[in-house]
């Protein structure tokens, strides 16, 4: 064994221990996303609408940093594993918190201002009846308390929340839980002055505008504590105590975006994504066992290998592995075969003419390299896009597209090349044996290029104008605002039932849904957040059949325009990027634009598809259309680098016989290369779970539209427009 060869073996050696050594164990070093764990992922808007509007930047920027600090503290203190604080933008925070699914007393905690005040109360009977009348004087406010008495405050706080040192829950005189509140030395000062000017009376505690409480004042308080009692559970006194020591917010926030999901949700999609994960490799892995019988096993232990690099690099960056990421790992499993299936395929034409076993091997990985560095970076060029713009599960996807994709290229160029020259020098007639399912075709695609043109645009055409006709339903609450609530039922629930429930409180409007699968599954749209609403009418009105929410997604019409907006500019770049790397690669604008109109050609067919079967454009939709964009470019660059090698090769033969002839020489591996994709995305689309169901759908009349217009479109264009 050459020297070299067995550098490359022991480095291959190595890397496979360490990257066994990096993941073990795998369940305690890979990071879930709260898609698979559970969890609560929140947008909130920090409202400077108060503030004077000469307020510098500097101003604004403090106070959405002291803001982010705040929340940072009550979540520490809440106990939440490993959680997410971030900015975004000018006013907006990003929160996530794993394996949080109590999304009530989370958005309470997060949202309570916890402006605290002490007010003194009017003694004044008259003024009293004058503010229930509609006439409140000057310098008082109206507020009632917790039983709806009325009580007329003083405008003016004797007292804040500034002076507290601490607070913590307590039990009052009867037992009850309440907040024991301590001053400062300053604050303690203040309130035994209070106290002492005011004997005999009432001194309420307003806590965000609400009363809590208001107790006489019987005599000088000097010990520097307060007590705040209430209507309020043992839970609830720990969280309010939480609130006040970590101190107020400095402006009021909004939630914008949420994103809840529960504990059987998670679990169900770990399932569901690992098992469709498993299937469509072990399709991917029989068939390129079966067809490339050597070539295939080696294809194989490459894959292997792939997956390792992957899940290696994962824990080494420290990412968050995500259903969609899931999803991309089995993508990748498809997509990491391509390589192997264009070098096989070159083995095969070189052996047909002759060549021995060495010069076929060298010649195949060679003439295979550019065909595979060209469609691995197009597509490389969309996934850097998801992780720039997308969040959450798409940049997670975005993420394990790119390491898989690099892992495929080294495993496929350098593992099996190893592999297939250690063999072949052991067996100098290494048998190199190859099904051909797809015999060698000589049809004349440029003479039909009008026939298929005139398909595409009918179906394009016919599936835009549905688009149009169906206005803003194309798109999911994603894009549009709105929420969507997932329940599980114990027993199934009829739809005239849940509709009436919806009735009942005020919500006719609602959408509601039945798994069919699995019909105790409900989803319910509405026009804003009713999660809580529903709830409790469900456990009033089916109190024998429990109902758990299962997920919970909220997003704010802003937020909506916005995440629209990135998903426009996401595709325009993809679009942009990839026209831009063909024209360099192949230095002829025309090869650029033509494969751009053919991935125009794909995206339309999918959102014509979107259309014509009633499936709304989400943030996943969106994911699977732009992966569609930087995969199906694959087999056209296949195509034109044939084509290109084909004009060397061919000097004396026509521009038009050129086309047809590297059109056919590559049919059978542009149909092959997709087929291994295909298993996984049939996988994901029948085993995968109702949330990547779209997704797979669109990936996969992506992928069948891809082949079409490589054959089709893409390269019958160059001819039309070089014939111009």
């Amino acid at each position: 064994m050459p020297k070299n060869m067995k550098i490359k073996l022991l480095l291959t050696a190595l890397l496979v221990l360490f990257c066994v050594w990096v993941i073990y164990p795998l369940q305690q070093k890979i990071n879930l996303g709260l898609d698979l764990q559970g969890g609560i992922f929140l947008t909130l808007r920090v409202d400077l609408s108060k503030l004077p509007e000469k307020a510098s930047d500097d101003l604004r920027s403090d106070i959405v940093d002291r803001t982010i600090e705040i929340i940072r503290r009550r979540v520490d203190q809440f106990g939440v594993k490993e959680p997410s604080i971030s900015r975004q933008g000018a006013d907006r925070i990003i929160v996530q918190l794993p394996g949080v699914t109590d999304r009530v007393r989370a958005r309470k905690l997060i949202g309570t201002t916890a402006q605290l005040e002490f007010r003194l109360v009017a003694e004044d009977e008259e003024k009293l009846r004058e503010a229930i009348g509609g006439d409140v004087p000057a310098g008082y406010e109206l507020k009632y308390d917790e039983d709806e008495k009325a009580l007329l405050l003083e405008n003016v706080a004797v007292m804040t929340g500034d002076t507290l040192s601490g607070a913590v829950m307590s039990r009052d005189q009867y037992g009850r839980p309440s907040v024991k509140l301590e001053f400062t030395d300053k604050g303690a000062r203040m309130f035994s002055n209070v106290t002492g000017a005011n004997v005999n009376r009432r001194l309420a505690i307003v806590l965000d505008g609400e009363i809590y409480s208001a107790p006489s004042i019987r005599e000088r308080i000097s010990g520097g504590n307060a007590e705040i009692t209430g209507s309020f559970n043992v839970e609830q006194a720990k969280d309010l105590a939480m609130v006040l020591r970590t101190g107020a917010l400095p402006a009021p926030i909004e939630f914008e975006e949420e994103r809840t999901v529960g504990p059987l949700l998670g679990a169900d999609s770990i399932k569901n994504g690992v098992n469709a994960t498993l299937i469509g490799g072990i399709a991917v892995i029989v068939f390129m066992a079966v067809y490339y019988f050597i070539g295939g096993i080696l294809a194989n232990v490459a894959l292997m290998l792939n997956i390792l690099i992957i899940l290696a690099a994962l824990v080494i960056l420290r990412a968050t592995l995500t259903l969609p990421g899931i999803a991309g790992i089995g993508l990748t499993i498809g997509m990491a075969v391509d390589a192997n299936v264009l070098i096989n395929e070159r083995i095969r034409e070189e052996l047909s003419q002759g060549k021995s076993i060495r010069t076929a091997i060298n010649n195949g990985y060679n003439r295979a390299f550019p065909a595979i560095l060209d469609s691995n970076v197009t597509t490389i060029i969309a996934a850097i896009l998801l992780v720039w713009l997308g969040s959450g599960p798409i940049r997670g996807f975005g993420l394990t597209l790119i390491i898989g994709l690099m892992a495929s290229m080294f495993t496929a160029i350098v593992v099996t090349r190893l592999l297939v020259d250690m063999l072949s020098l052991k067996w100098k007639n290494l048998p190199l044996r190859m099904l051909q399912l797809i015999p060698a075709t000589k049809i004349d695609f440029i003479k039909l290029r009008w026939i298929f043109y005139t398909i595409s645009l009918l179906l394009i055409g016919v599936g835009l104008f549905m688009f149009v006709q169906r206005g803003e339903s194309n798109y999911g609450i994603d894009f549009t605002g709105g929420a969507i609530q997932e329940f599980r039922f114990e027993r199934k629930v009829e739809i005239d039932e849940l509709r009436a429930a919806m009735d009942e409180i005020g919500l006719s409007s609602a959408l509601i849904q039945q798994d069919k699968k699995h019909p105790e599954d409900v989803i319910i749209r509405t026009e804003k957040d009713s999660a809580d609403a529903i709830t409790a009418e469900f456990e009033k009105k089916f109190p024998d059949n429990k109902a758990e929410i299962l997920s919970v997604e909220s997003v704010g019409p802003v937020v909506g325009r916005l995440l629209k907006k990135n998903a426009a500019l996401a595709m325009a770049l993809a679009l942009l990027g990839i026209c831009i790397y063909i024209w360099i690669r192949f230095r002829d604008l025309t090869y650029g634009i033509a494969g751009v109109v053919s991935l125009f050609h794909d995206v339309l067919v999918a959102i014509a598809f979107c259309a014509l079967t009633n499936r709304p454009i989400d943030l996943l939709v969106i994911t699977a259309l732009m992966t569609v964009a930087g995969y199906s470019i694959n087999d056209t660059i296949v195509t034109y680098d044939r084509i290109r090698e084909n004009m060397r090769l061919m000097r004396k033969t026509t521009f038009k016989d050129v086309i047809n002839i590297s059109i056919n020489q590559t049919l059978s591996r542009t149909v092959l290369t997709s087929v291994t994709t295909i298993c996984v995305v049939v996988s994901l689309l029948f085993w995968g779970g109702s949330i990547l169901h779209d997704f797979a759908f669109i990936l996969l009349i992506g992928l069948i539209s891809g082949v079409y217009s490589t054959v089709f479109i893409a390269s019958p264009l160059i001819y039309g427009w070089e014939k111009r």
